[in-house]
């Protein structure tokens, strides 16, 4: 007489590859997320990097405004001998996050100084809008290759502000003078 046991247990090895196909699309999804989110990292440490790059070349170009020249090196950025005191323009000579190799540099045509780097990975960017001001031409990037990290001083010298002029007390919505009166000086400010 048949007991039903052997029906039972084809409903619990159905159930068991149903679980096991539920887990592995679980983790196929956890993987990707995983992957998106690293990548998001990389191209945040790949726009920190550049721009202390960018950041480096600036400082050594301006350090001597009678003379000023880009870096021929990446080892001038890291060891200025141009004064009495060594100048550390850049902390160490960063790897693209991206590739794990060094970053390809972007030479100034007349000088052959260093203007600039930038990254040899040919991967699409997913970050496409909301970058800062110094990175706007990077919002219609097809590749990484396109994010250019270059300091112009032409273009430095087009945007810096105007020397700040001293103010005249007597003009209307000039600053107030923030001097302790006398019946305010020995009092703290809580």
């Amino acid at each position: 007489m048949p007991t039903g046991k052997p029906a039972q247990s084809g409903f619990t090895y159905l159930f068991v590859l149903m679980l096991i196909a539920l887990i592995g699309m679980g983790l196929a999804a956890a993987g990707t997320l995983w992957h998106t989110e690293s990548q998001r990292e990389r191209e945040a440490d790949l726009l920190f990097i550049g721009d202390q790059y960018r950041q480096a070349i600036r400082s050594y170009y301006e350090l001597d405004p009678a003379q000023p020249r880009l870096p021929q090196s990446l080892d001038d950025l890291l060891e200025d001998n141009r004064r009495p005191n060594v100048v550390r323009h850049l902390r160490r000579a960063w790897r693209d996050p991206l590739t794990g190799r060094p970053f390809v540099l972007i030479r100034e045509p007349g000088t052959q100084g260093i203007a600039g780097v930038y990254s040899p990975a040919s991967g699409h960017p997913f970050k496409n809008v909301g970058f800062a001001a110094k990175d706007e031409a990077f919002k219609d990037a097809k590749s990484y290759a396109e994010w250019r990290f270059v300091y112009s001083p032409a273009l430095a010298a087009a945007v810096a502000p105007a020397s700040p002029q001293t103010p005249n007390p007597n003009q209307a919505g000039a600053p107030r003078d923030l001097a302790p009166r006398a019946g305010n000086a020995g009092r703290r400010l809580e």
